[in-house]
């Protein structure tokens, strides 16, 4: 229709894991998410219905991997800020595959200024508000520590979290993160359906419990059902102006069990923001 805003949606890799603080691995994961969508095991329809094959070119495209010159540091934390912002600068929404967790502060760096009351949902069973993980700002254990210190976010909801340590519980409190502990999750709370956006998606695949995901670095049992969280993103309101996956390492996943949760999540999510209310 003339004169209506087509909303786009580009995907772009960031094989980032030297911030990581046990494994390597994640920076091989942006290829291994896209030939798992490309195999032919699965369709290119979300379980609402898009078929994003036919909106491939027109609504979405994946531009690939971000071309990083530098893997670790602030160099790299300024380049995947940079290549962000040239994204947005086009209007785009940005859907970032991992690498380790560490890209999502610079992602959210770059989203900051466009959108500055954003609200981050983001799963997973670590915190990820260490201070200073092993000496290192910039570890994947640290991204959500910068990000509210620098007040890129206004609300950070955790989900499924099951690693809670006395320091981490500081700094929750500190920055007044709302806290979904897995022993407490269901998918039906109504903190979910009330979120106001815009909302920002970080998914680390180790918020599934193992059973689902076995290909990540940090085993953590107990934890979400990939059904869990598709229940949680299917029932936002709010628009969706943004999403990461990350912290897949195919280097443990040699059966593609993970690879095709991953690009199961690829889907959903390109679906969700694209049928999510324009901001």
């Amino acid at each position: 229709m003339a004169g209506v805003k087509v909303k786009q949606v580009v995907v772009q890799g960031i094989p980032l894991d030297e911030n990581s603080s046990f494994m390597r691995g994640p920076a091989l994961a942006p290829t291994h998410i896209r030939a798992a969508l490309a195999a032919g095991a699965m369709n290119w329809c979300t379980e609402a219905g898009l078929d994003l094959a036919t909106l491939e070119g027109s609504s979405w495209s994946d531009v690939g991997d971000l071309n990083l010159t530098e893997v670790s540091g602030l160099q790299a934390i300024l380049e995947i800020e940079r290549g962000t912002v040239d994204l947005l600068a086009k209007n785009f929404q940005v859907l970032s595959l991992g690498g380790d967790h560490s890209v999502t502060y610079p992602i959210l760096k770059a989203y900051a200024p466009k959108y500055p009351q954003i609200t981050i949902l983001h799963f997973d069973a670590h915190p990820d508000l260490y201070h200073d993980f092993e000496g290192n700002p910039f570890s994947h254990a640290s991204p959500f520590a910068r990000i509210m210190e620098e007040k890129l976010a206004s609300r950070l909801i955790q989900v499924g979290i099951r690693t809670m340590n006395p320091h981490q519980r500081e700094q929750v409190e500190r920055f007044g993160v709302e806290v979904i502990e897995m022993r407490n999750f269901k998918a039906d709370l109504p903190v979910f359906s009330e979120i106001t956006g815009p909302v920002y998606l970080s998914l680390d695949l180790d918020a599934l419990d193992p059973a689902f995901a076995p290909g990540v670095s940090h085993y953590e049992p107990g934890g979400l059902s990939t059904r869990d969280i598709l229940s949680v993103i299917q029932t936002l309101s709010a628009p969706i102006i943004g999403a990461d996956i990350v912290e897949f390492n195919p280097t443990r996943d040699p059966a593609g069990v993970t690879a095709m949760v991953a690009a199961k999540f690829y889907k959903e999510f390109i679906g969700q923001m694209l049928q999510s209310p324009h901001q």
